[in-house]
């Protein structure tokens, strides 16, 4: 039996329409909780004990996993092709077998999530989005001048034609998705999502202009009328509380600590010793949104701490890429 899945996920969120997509490719049953945009939300940070405040976050069992660069892997590792579910790693064209292929991520994390996400995010109008949502925002980012960006919106969308002549020439060959491979990839994933959304946003229209680039467009339509076809055959999330979500993970078994392993030879060259209370920092947002736990595993890729909250006792998973983890010393708790 796999263990179950839980997404909290609100419907602005960006970064939840691609877990949500990549859960309907690789065709996974899950839960949803529905959050607040904004802060509070206790049913994560009260009932789970994590303060980490983006979203998505994704439970797979009792183990908690935070950032999307995260989430996927964990999704693939777990829920793998063998077993009968989809894939974002598919083979290529020519390749003898499926490709995990780490640039990818590379790709999905360092171009996708931090070129492309934060000029798309540049086109939303600003000018009518409440002011709760931008003090909230404001409290992670920094002040958030609503002049200044909508004085960048033709710069930013400049820019974003320039990206999409890119993806145009990258599929000029006639290749279906834009790694070459034979199923869409996290690329399309990473890539597809944020285009996807701007479709959304007003003045865009001029964007996605055929004519420039009808690669790209054939290719986004292609793409989102495959995942159409995939929801017509997917079972619809079920929609649950965050109480009941809490107390579904928090009665859950959880992964082997030795899947993870502990890296002894990383802890040394970071400062840790497996059992030590550490808080996880985001590097972009600093500690003002850590996450404070016992260090239990440790590799190249990720760090798991245990932390408490009033349901129980769960595992958070944190990237290695993105964030710290700082020793608390005796006496700072």
């Amino acid at each position: 039996m796999p263990p179950q899945i839980v997404l909290y996920r609100y419907d602005a969120s960006l970064f939840s329409w691609k877990i949500e997509k990549t859960l309907l490719l690789k065709q996974i049953p899950h839960a949803k909780v529905n959050v607040a945009p904004v802060l509070p939300r206790p049913e994560i940070t009260d009932l789970l004990g994590l303060t980490y405040r983006r979203i998505p976050v994704l439970a797979i069992g009792n183990d908690i996993y935070c950032d999307t660069s995260l989430i996927i892997p964990a999704l693939e590792r777990r829920f793998p092709a063998q077993q009968g579910y989809g894939t974002v790693f598919p083979k290529r064209h020519g390749a003898p077998r499926n490709s995990a292929d780490p640039l990818l991520r590379a790709f999905a994390k360092h171009y996708a999530d931090d070129i492309l996400f934060p000029l798309a995010t540049a086109m939303l109008p600003w000018d009518k989005v409440p002011s709760s949502f931008i003090d909230d925002r404001s409290t992670l980012l920094g002040p958030i001048n609503v002049d200044r960006i909508k004085q960048l919106r033709g710069p930013n969308l400049s820019k974003l034609t320039t990206h999409l002549s890119l993806i145009n020439e990258q599929l000029a060959d006639g290749r279906e998705w834009l790694f070459d491979t034979v199923e869409p990839s996290l690329a399309d994933v990473a890539v597809h999502f944020i285009y996807d959304w701007l479709r959304t946003m007003p003045d865009t229209e001029s964007l996605f202009d055929s004519s420039k680039f009808p690669y790209a467009v054939k290719w986004l339509d292609h793409y989102t009328a495959h995942l159409e076809d995939l929801k017509k055959r997917s079972t619809v999330p079920q929609l649950i509380s965050g109480t009941d979500a809490a107390k579904l993970i928090a009665s859950s078994s959880y992964e082997s600590y030795d899947v993870v392993g502990f890296d002894q030879t990383e802890a040394k060259r970071l400062g840790l010793v497996a059992g030590q209370m550490v808080s996880m920092i985001p590097d972009d947002t600093g500690p003002r949104f850590a996450t404070t736990g016992k260090l239990v595993c440790l590799n190249r890729e990720e760090f798991t701490i245990e932390i408490k909250g009033s349901a129980g006792v769960f595992r958070a998973h944190f990237p290695r890429i993105g964030f710290t983890a700082k020793l608390i010393r005796e006496g700072k708790l």
